[in-house]
Parts: C-alpha cells; sequence; structure tokens
C-alpha cells in the first residue's frame, strides 16, 4: 500500500493511489472507491461506450478510449484544434441516439476563431479498429454566432432527449453577462438542435425575428450539469452562481431563468448583490440554490440496482469543496442532500452512473476515474 495512505477508522485522510480501494462513510453505509484509471490530464467528461469501456475527454484537446483493465489508449485522433485557454478545451462527450449502428459521437468545444472562441458541437464517426482510434467525417454541426476573447464560461453540457433532439448548454461568457438576456444572442443559453444541427420546428422562438431559433431557454450564466429526468424525461441542468446562487434548473421551453438580473449570487470583488433581486413573476425559479457556491460540474440521475435507496436521485460534482453531492427529489421538489466523498477533497468534474449500477466520477485534481459501491 502506498506509505502516505492512511486508513483510519475507514476514514480517508490522504489521495487514492492507482487500483487502490478506500471505504468513506455514506448514509447508505460505507461505501468503495476504487480507481479505475489514472494519468488523465485534466479529464472533463465521460461516457460509457455498449462494451463497457469509456471514452474520456481533456480539456487541453484529446480524446482518450478507457481500456477495461484501466489503460489509456493514444489520443483518438481527427479531434480539430480547440481553444484550451483558461475554462475553455475539449469539453462534453456523448454517445450519439443511433451509435450501436452509426458509431457517431457528439462532442462539445472551444472552437477558435479569427476574434476568440465559441463553444462548438461536431459530431464524428468513432473507428474503435483504428491504431490509435480516430473519427472520421468530422462535422461541426453549431457554433455560437458570438466568439468574444477570453477563456471562461463555455457552459458546453450535452444531452439527448427520448425524441432525439439534443440540448447544448452555453454559458455568457463571462464579461458578457448582458447578452444572456437578449435573444438574438447564443450567450448564457440552452439550445436545442436535431442530430444533424438542424432546429426542431416546435421550438419556441422559431419564426420571431428578434430571437434565434436554436434558443430553448434564456438568462443562464455557466451551465455545465445537464441531465434528462428518467421519469419525467425533461431536461434538467444546474449553472454556476458568482460566490452564491448555484443553481439547479428544469429549462422548459421560453423560460427565463434571470441571470444577471435575478440570481441569489454576489459580485467577486465587492461582495455586492447583482441585478434587481432574487424573484421575479417572469422569471423561473430554480428547484435548488447553493449559497455559498459549491462550483457545481457534472450531473446524473441514479436508476441502477446497487444503492436502491438512492434510485431517483440526482448527483452532481463539486468543484470548489471537492465532493459529490447526492439530491434527494420527491417529484420536482428537493428533500434532502448529502455530501460524499469530502474526506478524498478533489475536484469533480463528471459524475455518471456506469451499465454495472456503479457510479463513476472524474477526478480532475489527479487525473483519475473513481468508482464506487457499496463497500459491503
Amino acid at each position: 500500500m502506498n506509505p502516505w495512505l492512511l486508513l483510519l477508522c475507514g476514514v480517508l485522510t490522504a489521495p487514492l493511489g492507482r487500483a487502490e480501494t478506500v471505504r468513506v462513510d455514506a448514509s447508505v453505509g460505507p461505501l468503495a472507491v476504487s480507481t479505475v484509471a489514472s494519468g488523465l490530464q485534466t479529464p472533463w467528461a465521460l461516457a460509457f461506450l455498449p462494451d463497457g469501456r469509456m471514452l474520456v475527454s481533456e480539456r487541453p484537446g484529446r480524446l482518450r478510449i478507457v481500456q477495461a483493465d484501466g489503460s489509456l489508449s493514444e489520443p483518438v485522433a481527427g479531434v480539430p484544434r480547440v481553444h484550451a485557454e483558461g475554462q475553455a478545451g475539449l469539453l462534453d462527450v456523448a454517445l450519439g441516439p443511433s451509435f450501436a449502428a452509426d458509431r457517431m459521437i457528439y462532442f462539445a468545444f472551444a472552437q477558435p476563431t479569427s476574434r476568440g472562441a465559441r463553444t462548438a458541437v461536431a459530431r464524428a464517426r468513432l473507428d474503435l479498429a483504428a491504431t490509435p482510434p480516430r473519427l472520421d467525417a468530422v462535422q461541426v454541426i453549431f457554433a455560437q454566432r458570438d466568439d468574444p476573447r477570453g477563456g471562461h464560461h463555455f457552459g458546453a453540457r450535452l444531452a439527448f432527449d427520448a425524441a432525439q433532439n439534443l440540448f447544448v448548454t452555453l454559458g455568457e461568457r463571462y464579461h458578457y453577462r448582458d447578452y444572456a438576456q437578449q435573444l438574438d444572442s447564443h450567450l448564457g443559453k440552452i439550445v436545442r438542435i436535431r442530430p444533424d444541427g438542424s432546429v426542431p420546428a416546435d421550438n419556441p422562438f422559431v419564426g420571431r425575428a428578434d430571437a434565434l431559433p436554436e434558443i430553448w431557454s434564456y438568462g443562464h450564466r455557466n451551465v455545465q450539469g445537464a441531465a434528462i429526468h428518467p421519469e419525467t424525461g425533461a431536461l434538467w441542468t444546474h449553472e454556476h452562481g458568482p460566490q452564491g446562487g448555484d443553481e439547479i434548473n428544469i429549462p422548459k421551453a421560453g423560460a427565463n431563468h434571470g441571470w444577471p438580473e435575478i440570481t441569489y449570487g454576489r459580485e467577486y470583488v465587492t461582495g455586492l448583490r447583482i441585478g434587481e433581486g432574487t424573484e421575479r413573476a417572469d422569471v423561473a425559479p430554480p428547484v435548488l440554490q447553493w449559497t455559498p457556491s459549491i462550483a457545481p460540474s457534472g450531473m446524473a440521475f441514479y436508476t441502477g440496482d446497487r444503492f436502491p435507496a438512492w434510485r431517483g436521485n440526482l448527483f452532481v460534482g463539486s468543484l470548489k469543496f471537492g465532493m459529490l453531492v447526492r439530491v434527494a427529489l420527491d417529484g420536482d421538489k428537493v428533500v434532502g442532500q448529502e455530501r460524499l466523498l469530502t474526506e478524498i477533497g478533489h475536484r469533480i468534474r463528471d459524475v455518471r452512473q456506469g451499465p454495472d449500477g456503479a457510479l463513476y466520477v472524474l477526478d480532475e485534481t489527479a487525473g483519475r476515474i473513481l468508482r464506487i459501491v457499496p463497500a459491503n
């Protein structure tokens, strides 16, 4: 065992080492947390392939296949050039709705432009038989109209609904927050497109001359969590607030979520309130808000069998406090929270349910994938 790993009374007091398993406490009993892969550089998103292997994005611009034994492939060839600055880079990755038949994957990235960068989404055919694996037929199917300079607030989570509509979350790029309320801008929006990038005819702003037709909802800050509710089929998201006011939302067609006019957040330097208050009749209120901010990233509903008591719960990673937050729900209402993995204290960038019913998280701090199951 790694000599600087100390297990005392089932509590972890130092980082996990490669292939080690430790026990941490939870309301359902002790959890076993093991490292299944390491050696990643700033991992951002995780997707499971049908055979159980994993597809992982690294923010500097690499995509890798994680084998069953935890070994990493060479970087997947064919990934387009990314703007890797600050929070920007290669971001979310998802399998297409017909992956078993067409091998199409979708990924979000900060696309460099002559003026700056913008969040874009591409699709490509993943050739797993090639050495190294490669992307073929790469096609950008969406790109923000706005491309300011800077490396902040790209959003970039992807979620397919049951009708194969693709939701894409878009940050407001920090210095441009007022654009989140403007319908002729993609900044601070969630957009809804078809797998080929076309606009669904029932999008809420289709036909309006003053609005971009891709927009589904607006008034968002920096949405880095998105998941489809397993029973209702509705999109759930979370977004970063400044110092306070991280939110979980259920964005509905045409909804205004308030940023920067209605928010629980405060200015970083002065600590002053932002906007005009925390409520307004025309603004959709959050399902939950965190003040102080936990810096949420990654989101998954749990539907597996390994944790029967947690079925229907929502799991959210925290960058700021290095934990995994379990959000207990009764329908659309939050009825409780539990903070997990606090003993590890590393930045959790993404969380997914694996095909084996375990929870998997990306430990951004140590560049690892962790697997969580009941200890007994």
